[in-house]
């Protein structure tokens, strides 16, 4: 077996995986990336000096595909795989009467079933590597507290954490380490869209004007390092989710009313 640890992120074309495999590389690991767009992810491995490094087009809403890429990243790793990263995800936003059937299912599809497909696939080559094998799963601050025009998002990324917590559990005995990431307001490409389908404005506008800070996304990858080394369950990224986990605990009833007013438009008012 190859003394040379490695790590397979899904979502590798950009922003998070991309910082995750730079990091990871930076420091000697073996990255493998996945993502639908090769593109993106031959401009990632352009981004990492030498030949350690690996790339394979996923799907990760298919099964199947999940067990040929981890297998043949296996094989490329030198027969050891140390840690995934269930990055692959998307947003999706608006009022939850007004969503159309194929948005919640592709938002499901991929944040959730996504991330269970991952983690059965990975089990057994994470059991090989333990102890010290990791799995970690992204999730985001709106996995911390809902709301409005966030309800399949959040749903999704509630979903992880808890994914994280009852893995946690069930690997303890094998040596396997799960956590969950929760970033706030990253500097990705996410931040251009709109996050909501009946809104022009894209997000980074709207984060700038209700003044909060957007994170460099080398702090993620940086995060996921400490996750993959430490032995912490949830590591939150970026003051705005420090400060939602520390409300949602401490004052959940402040927390609900300015939720409720932001859905009214009130906020701040």
């Amino acid at each position: 077996m190859s003394e040379r640890r490695s790590i397979f992120i899904t979502g590798g074309a950009s922003g998070i995986g991309r910082a995750t495999a730079r990091y990871f590389a930076e420091r000697g690991w073996f990255v493998g990336i996945a993502d639908v767009n090769v593109e993106g992810m031959e401009d990632t491995l352009g981004l990492i000096e030498g030949g350690f490094k690996y790339m394979h087009r996923l799907d990760v809403r298919d099964r199947d595909a999940w067990d040929e890429a981890l297998a043949a990243f296996n094989t490329a790793a030198g027969s050891r795989v140390d840690v995934v990263v269930n990055n692959a995800g998307i947003g999706t936003g608006g009022p939850l009467a007004e969503l159309d059937k194929e948005e919640i299912d592709r938002c499901l599809d991929i944040n959730l079933r996504g991330v269970l497909y991952g983690a059965q696939a990975a089990y057994p080559y994470l059991k090989a590597s333990a102890p010290g094998s990791a799995l970690v799963n992204i999730a985001s601050a709106a996995g911390i507290t809902g709301g409005n025009g966030m309800s399949v998002y959040s749903a999704t990324k509630f979903a992880v954490r808890g994914i994280a917590e009852s893995l946690d559990a069930e690997w303890a005995a094998d040596g396997i380490k799960v956590s969950s990431i929760c970033p706030s307001f990253i500097e990705t490409p996410l931040l251009d869209g709109t996050g909501n389908r009946n809104s022009n404005e894209n997000i980074r506008t709207r984060v700038t004007a209700a003044g909060l800070e957007i994170t460099p996304v080398e702090e993620v990858a940086r995060t996921i390092w400490n996750a993959v080394h430490g032995d912490d369950l949830h590591y939150l990224v970026g003051k705005t989710a420090r400060q939602l986990a520390f409300a949602k605990r401490w004052m959940p009833g402040k927390v609900r009313k300015q939720q409720r007013a932001a859905g009214r438009g009130i906020l701040g008012k």
